[in-house]
């Protein structure tokens, strides 16, 4: 067993627009804006008691951190729950269940009112805010958005971690094929260096992150995240203007994830052990040595 390499994440307490292009979104570089929420009424307002008071009522689907087999669609939800009795269990216990893509326009559209979009250079596609809710101890696979957008991250109630990976580094994350996640096996904490040697050449950016911060995550970066005790976030995006990375956006969409879900349909659990094994393989004859 072992630990990754990490470096600390650039924190900035405010940041000019021109800074902000200049500095990291043309350099493709994170960075953690402490202050960049301080004009939003979400501020003030944002915790677990006020969200309960909002939409306590809905139903929302629930995902936890157990591994998709077989002929699981890897985005199917494991169970069900109104929402006050699932931000109830955040508030007194530690849990794994997490709500992912809470869609708020759809969800909860005066949340919008205690928003605005930060003017830093990026073109927010205001279609899709999206909230995610987790408990302590409940963790995030391994992942970069299908999208490929560039995000703003901002947490509110309580504290997670977040460490992240450039593009570059996929060649060492064992990347699952027709994915955009790594192999679910994988404890991110504590990786065994033995059966995954090609992790100890990756070095993550790590941060914590408490009530208010904003986290720019450029196009393409990993991101696992870990709830250090029970909170949510939202997330801003800018979908990719370059050609290349529109292409690849349109690949994922409308055929990786299609194909992929079509196979475990059809193959469940075999398809899933070849391509794992087959990508495991690849992988540590290329980089397990040295």
């Amino acid at each position: 067993m072992g630990q990754i390499k990490t470096i600390p994440i650039t924190r900035v307490k405010s940041i000019s627009k021109e800074d902000f292009i200049n500095q990291y979104y043309k350099t493709q570089r994170p960075v953690l804006i402490e202050n960049l929420t301080s004009d939003w009424p979400a501020r003030n307002k944002w915790n677990i008691d006020y969200i309960q008071k909002k939409a306590g009522d809905q139903i929302v689907p629930l995902y936890n951190n157990e591994p998709t087999k077989g002929k699981q669609n890897s985005a199917a939800p494991v169970t069900e729950m109104k929402l006050y009795d699932y931000l109830e269990i955040l508030k007194t216990k530690p849990t794994d269940l997490r709500i992912f893509f809470y869609n708020i326009l759809d969800k909860m559209p005066e949340l919008i009112q205690d928003i605005s979009y930060p003017d830093i250079g990026l073109k927010f596609f205001k279609r899709l805010p999206v909230m995610f809710f987790g408990g302590e101890g409940s963790v995030v696979l391994p992942h970069y958005d299908m999208d490929l957008s560039d995000l703003i991250h901002f947490h509110f109630h309580g504290h997670k971690s977040v460490l992240l990976f450039p593009p570059e580094q996929t060649k060492y994350l064992y990347k699952v094929p027709f994915s955009v996640h790594n192999l679910e096996s994988i404890n991110m904490d504590d990786p065994d260096f033995d059966r995954f040697p090609a992790l100890k050449k990756a070095e993550g950016l790590y941060v914590e992150m408490k009530h208010g911060d904003a986290l720019y995550m450029p196009s393409g970066y990993w991101h696992y995240i870990k709830y250090l005790d029970g909170g949510f976030s939202i997330t801003l995006r800018a979908l990719p203007k370059h050609p290349v990375l529109l292409s690849k956006m349109f690949g994922n969409l409308f055929f990786m994830r299609p194909f992929e879900n079509t196979m475990r349909k059809i193959w469940g659990q075999k398809w899933v052990d070849f391509k794992e094994s087959r990508m495991l393989v690849k992988t540590n004859t290329r980089f397990g040595k040295g």
